[in-house]
């Protein structure tokens, strides 16, 4: 029941926020927030396509290395020794097969599974970042709103507070410059509110721009945070990460085909072999008993000498073989940071949360005293100050501190590779 309470004040608030009522008002879960953005945002969509344009180029080197079939018709009129025109035509139907290619067929075929193997984790990838910036912003968005509460809690206890030094003021047993400091505390802490709302209209534009929606009703975010343990240690995300990050799959797969590719390029070295298959027939569409030609060929073909292109070739390959291990070394070097960064972050915040939320009752309890001692005429306008500042902080605190675990925990499950319907779970 308390967290029902909980979501419904998150619905009112955002209404509120947006200057709507609650009917006019599109409540967006996180995962719905993400399935949008998955169907609407146009990256992803670019990512598949290039499954597509993979899949294309897969069929062209097979196409290459299979049969090829060839027909042509030549239609002629000529005029010989001042006779009639006689009129001829010639036809031709041929059929030819690549029977050795010194391996370059062979590896535009394996290099173009590959490249469909590379599209489709790239895609796969796509859709991790994609789910980890909508994350980041709907927390975002909600530790905004949590903090705009914050804020205008502190500008109504600046008003009672003022309200108070103004008779205390009126009665003669407080100082004008205790009136003037609580007018420009109150001002301040307005100010803050306002940026505070601002920085909240901000990231629901960003989360808006993410999920691609036309609608342009208010937003209100249904979901909240709640604290998952994230099991395991840093050594296990590490093992995980190396062998199910999807980027560093493609790294492995690029790398076999700038393999492949300088087997390729040493193929201008050896001879190549076609088989041909031809018939021919001239002066009738089709051909009969008498009027046609067939033939049958074996052409081999070897390069042997280019001035050095087949050897530039070789070189380019295998510079760009070398360029692909030291990018397969450097990203998994870049994936290890991240996920060692990200897991001492979320562990950090784990332990902020944890003792931010004894700090914010230590806080209330502190501003309390300091408030009734002012009312009573034992303290004065510092403590007040102090209290309430340590009091807003303590508060910003703990709500940092809580959607800091929740986005460097969905950091984490990124970098780690976790597929989106596993890091749903």
């Amino acid at each position: 029941m308390k967290i029902k309470r909980l979501v419904l004040g998150g619905v009112l608030t955002g209404c509120l926020l947006a200057g709507s009522s609650l009917g006019s008002c599109m409540e967006l879960s996180m995962e719905t927030a993400v399935e949008l953005a998955l169907k609407n945002n146009p990256d992803v969509l670019i990512t598949q396509l290039g499954e597509e344009t993979a899949k294309a180029s897969l069929r062209q080197a097979r196409g290459r290395n299979s049969f090829s079939w060839k027909a042509g018709s030549t239609f002629s009129r000529a005029e010989s020794d001042g006779k009639d025109w006689e009129n001829g035509n010639s036809n031709k139907l041929s059929v030819s097969l690549p029977l050795y290619s010194g391996g370059a067929n062979q590896n535009d075929i394996k290099s173009g599974e590959l490249g469909v193997d590379i599209a489709r984790l790239q895609t796969g990838r796509k859709w991790e970042t994609t789910r980890l910036a909508v994350i980041q912003a709907y927390y975002d968005t909600l530790e905004a709103q949590k903090k705009i509460a914050v804020y205008q809690d502190t500008v109504d206890k600046y008003q009672q507070h003022l309200t108070n030094v103004e008779q205390l003021y009126g009665a003669g047993s407080k100082a004008k410059i205790d009136v003037l400091r609580s007018q420009v505390e109150l001002s301040n802490a307005q100010q803050e509110l306002i940026k505070g709302k601002n920085t909240y209209d901000n990231n629901l534009s960003t989360l808006r721009s993410l999920i691609y929606t036309e609608s342009s009703e208010p937003l209100v975010l249904t979901d909240d945070f709640a604290y998952l343990p994230f099991e395991g240690g840093v050594d296990d995300c590490l093992t995980y990460a190396m062998e199910n990050r999807k980027d560093l799959l493609a790294d492995g797969y690029k790398l076999q085909q700038k393999e492949l590719a300088v087997s390729t390029a040493r193929a201008d070295y050896a001879p190549t072999v076609d088989l041909s298959l031809g018939a021919g027939w001239s002066k009738q569409v089709l051909p009969d008993g008498d009027n046609h030609e067939y033939s049958a060929s074996i052409g081999v073909s070897w390069n042997i000498f280019d001035s050095g292109i087949t050897q530039g070739k070789v070189d380019a390959a295998q510079a760009e073989l070398a360029i692909a291990r030291a990018t397969l070394a450097r990203d998994r070097n870049d994936v290890n940071l991240a996920v060692r960064k990200d897991y001492n972050s979320m562990r950090e915040a784990e332990e902020r949360f944890s003792s931010t939320q004894a700090a914010v009752k230590q806080a209330e309890e502190d501003f309390f005293i300091a408030r009734e001692k002012y009312r009573a005429g034992e303290g004065i306008m510092l403590d007040i100050i102090d209290a309430q500042e340590a009091l807003s902080t303590a508060r910003h605190n703990y709500i940092s501190a809580q959607y800091d675990y929740a986005r460097y925990k969905a950091a984490l499950e990124s970098d780690m590779g976790m597929s989106v319907e596993y890091a749903r779970q």
